[in-house]
């Protein structure tokens, strides 16, 4: 899987828009980014250069290395403070850190059933109790089969049935790239979850 991303950003993927995703901008700006955020997933960096842009110690995570090494240069040029590591987001634990704030866009919809299951048992790993995920991923509701696994619902409650609370779960879009998303995907983007979900106290 890995490989297959690192091939993505060789070009511009379809989810490498430039800028942070609307709904993460939203959440900062109603104080739901708090403390030490890790962004899984972080491509080549926007949420997470975003979040270090509003004074936040921001780390971001991804098994991709051409996409790790373009987050760190966007980092330089903008004059952000983002620690970007390469790493496997089913072995959170290697990185010893806990993290106030969890942020995933697109990577819950990449897994198969075995890995969602160890990649949320990491996360619980890393997120210190009381802290919050958002997570955007995919929804059943897109048509067609263009793009990743979609996600019912009812799997996105039972992924966290255990140590945590599904606060909400609210249908929403992906922003991708302006020449695509209206001929590969439905019409003002893919349709997704938005997903905000609790560390329980262990």
């Amino acid at each position: 899987m890995a490989s297959f991303f690192n091939e993505a950003y060789r070009g511009s993927p379809p989810w490498d828009i430039g800028r942070p995703q609307a709904e993460f901008v939203r959440v900062a700006n109603v104080g739901g980014i708090r403390g030490r955020v890790l962004d899984v997933g972080c491509g080549t960096g926007e949420n997470a250069i975003f979040f270090a842009g509003l004074g936040h110690e921001a780390w971001g995570l991804d098994a991709a290395p051409l996409a790790i090494e373009k987050a760190r240069t966007k980092a330089v040029e903008r004059g952000a403070r983002v620690k970007f590591v390469l790493g496997d987001a089913l072995h959170l634990e290697e990185l010893g850190r806990r993290f106030d704030t969890i942020t995933d866009c697109g990577l819950f919809h990449v897994f198969n059933d075995e890995d969602r299951r160890r990649y949320v048992e990491g996360l619980a790993t890393v997120l210190k109790p009381g802290g919050r995920l958002f997570l955007l991923c995919f929804s059943d509701e897109e048509p067609g089969t263009q793009g990743p696994r979609r996600v019912l619902r009812k799997e996105i409650e039972v992924a966290f049935a255990e140590g945590w609370k599904v606060e909400s779960i609210e249908p929403s879009r992906f922003e991708v790239r302006p020449d695509l998303k209206d001929i590969t995907f439905s019409e003002g983007g893919p349709k997704a979850w938005f997903v905000v979900v609790r560390r329980l106290s262990v």
